[in-house]
């Protein structure tokens, strides 16, 4: 999953959302440095990443963009999962989604010292570019999907990813509702043993 999920995901808890947001930027296991919540973030991030990998649901989607995309077939998975999270937000939270984001970049600059130098290099584009919300619209997942193409230099074609996105919106958007009631279900249990 991507970042909306990840941060949705990890419920109320401010630092829990840091730490699943900035996960991938923090290697190894020695996480003694870091506050409780940000640790308990950085584990349910891994965490949602296996099951993710290895779920039937997802696989089939990234099945569908491998021969084109490869071993990008999964961020773009996650990229378009997102699309549907913040499309269907309504169904998933009784708050609205430029609130729930605004909220949760206020946590970032709130919590700024505990960001990590890729987290902090990132924010700028970020917020510019409001990425949590632009993942509801067409035009804003593929400006992301062209970025990402960018920071790739332009061998993973991602930016050419919404074409099959349009091509098959209904078949993505039931996976996606199918995998993340899994997904839910599964974090819910796995938030327990954190």
């Amino acid at each position: 999953m991507n970042f909306l999920a990840h941060i949705y995901l990890s419920g109320n808890d401010e630092l829990m959302k840091i730490g699943n947001f900035m996960a991938d930027g923090i290697r190894g296991s020695h996480l003694e440095s870091w506050p409780e919540g940000v640790v308990k973030g950085v584990r349910l991030h891994r965490a949602i990443d296996t099951y993710t990998d290895a779920h039937p649901v997802f696989r089939q989607s990234t099945k569908r963009l491998h021969a084109r995309y490869h071993h990008y077939a999964g961020v773009i998975v996650d990229l378009i999962y997102d699309h549907f999270l913040a499309k269907n937000w309504s169904v998933y939270s009784p708050e609205p989604l430029e609130k729930f984001v605004q909220r949760f970049y206020d946590s970032l600059e709130n919590n700024r010292d505990l960001l990590t130098e890729k987290t902090i290099g990132l924010l700028p584009y970020m917020l510019q570019y409001n990425w949590l919300v632009s993942y509801r619209s067409m035009e804003g997942l593929g400006r992301i999907l062209h970025q990402m193409d960018y920071r790739t230099q332009q061998r993973s074609g991602m930016r050419h990813a919404i074409e099959e996105l349009e091509k098959f919106y209904d078949e993505f958007e039931q996976e996606f509702t199918l995998f993340f009631a899994d997904l839910r279900t599964y974090v819910q249990q796995k938030s327990t043993e954190l």
